[in-house]
Parts: structure tokens; sequence; C-alpha cells
């Protein structure tokens, strides 16, 4: 089995990841930060995140797992005191591959520039560069949606719709629906301007267009990481052909993940 680990850094996770590497090395698994069939991210779920980042071009090869140093995320479910247990399962190969929806991002350009191509495993971002109110038309599908006007649009995958999405007031989503959500940043609406003020839920083979309206300068995030983007015709979001993978060695239903981390005090009921 090849592996990689990335931790978030700190001194418990660094830790945590040093000892790892040393009982997988004694059960023979080969470390291999360029083509690994199984990564470990070490941290949090904004660890997981950034593992996901360094090799989303591997995602029809390599399965995620995630180690979580704090409170159990929706990503990383084992516990530093579970880690032996963990690499036990890995070691015998003896795990089912999930696989969860991702986001196809491409920004088009006005000037020659080509467009860019990302990818999201939670969520994508777009909002104006001095936090200025966002001007965009919506196409759905190539029609003609909405002229939106507000904060900024959030397009997030059902997995990533326990995060953003859910403070923005989107409905949450279960990952096995290959499908995107657009969620509205404190949109303006008054007897002058209208959108529709609903978060939409499109399938896989709808996609949504926005173009801003003489706004050219635009921020987008994508996960963790924010980007400038100069002379933005329009932003395409729609449900990428990949998905994530991700290795389970034990049920971990997303009902019960969404209820530990929203509604149970920790109390058996």
């Amino acid at each position: 089995m090849r592996y990689y680990i990335v931790s978030k850094g700190d001194h418990k996770s660094n830790s945590i990841k040093e000892n790892m590497e040393a009982q997988m090395e004694a059960s023979n698994m080969i470390k291999d930060a360029d083509e690994p069939e199984i990564v470990i991210s070490v941290g949090g779920d904004g660890t997981l995140l950034e593992a996901f980042h360094q090799y989303c071009h591997r995602v029809n090869e390599t399965a995620f797992v995630g180690v979580h140093t704090g409170h159990l995320g929706f990503y990383a479910d084992w516990l530093p005191h579970e880690v032996d247990k963990l690499i036990e399962e890995i070691a015998d190969g003896d795990y089912e591959v999930i696989q969860y929806p991702l986001i196809d991002i491409i920004v088009n350009y006005n000037d020659d520039k080509e467009p860019s191509h990302h990818i999201a495993l939670n969520e994508a971002t777009m909002k104006t560069e001095d936090n200025t109110t966002l001007v965009a038309d919506v196409n759905l599908r190539g029609q003609h949606f909405e002229r939106f006007r507000g904060d900024g649009l959030c397009i997030s995958t059902p997995s990533g719709s326990t995060a953003y999405n859910k403070a923005l007031g989107g409905a949450l989503i279960h990952p096995s629906l290959r499908a995107i959500q657009l969620t509205e940043i404190a949109s303006i609406n008054n007897r002058v301007f209208r959108t529709v003020g609903s978060p939409i839920v499109m399938p896989e083979h709808h996609y949504c267009l926005i173009t801003p309206v003489d706004q050219r300068v635009i921020m987008t995030s994508i996960d963790h990481v924010t980007t400038k983007h100069h002379n933005v015709e329009s932003i395409e979001y729609r449900v990428a052909k990949q998905r994530v993978r991700f290795a389970r060695f034990r049920p971990f239903p997303f009902w019960k993940r969404v209820h530990d981390s929203f509604i149970s005090d920790g109390r058996d009921e």
C-alpha cells in the first residue's frame, strides 16, 4: 500500500503523523508523496481540504481518510487514540470506497487569457474585490434566471452543504445526490430589485453561468483558497465528472454526522 500523510502542522498533529509513519513503515507500507493510493489527513476538515487540493489531480486513483485532532468532523472521522486500529485496517486493505460529488468551475475572461479551470470539494464563492455590491446575471441551463444584487453567491456540493452554505440558510443535501446548490449571500430585495431569495438545487445535467455586470475584478474562494481574477467575463459552475473518493473502514452515516455536529449535546438519548 502506497500512502502519504498530510498534517495540520501543529505539534499534536505532527506527533501523530510521525507515529503513524513509523508504524506503517514497520508494516511494509510505502510512503509515496507522488502517487499514493491513500492519503491520510491529520488535523481537521480544513486539513483534509488541503490534502484534497494537493492531490485533486489523482481523484480517480487516490482515496482519502481523515484523523481529527479536535472534535469529529464531516470528513475526518478517526480520533488520535484510534490510529493503531486505522493502520491495521489500511494494512489489511479491507475498506470500502465511497464517492462524493465535486464542483467543476470555469472562469472565462474578456481578454485573450485562457479560461481557468478549478474543482471544489466543499464550496465556491463569488464576490467583488472590495466587498461592494455584486451585480451579476444568473443563467441556469442556458436561460437567464435573474439579475442578482448582493454581497455574493455561494455554490456548494452536497457534502459541503453543511459548511458555509448552511450558515447562509441553504439546505442540507445528502452526498449520494449528484447535485450542486446555489445560495445567495445577503441579497438585496426591495420594490425595485428582486431575486428569488431561496437556495436553488441543480441536478448534474444542469449548469449555472454567472456574468458580472460592470465588475471585472472578481474574488473567488474555492474551498480554502481565495483568488483575485481580472477581466472576468463569466464563471460557470456544474457538477464535476470526477468524484472524490473516501476510504471507509466503518459506517459513518451522513445524517448522524449532521446530528452529532449540530444537535447532539453529547448525552445518550
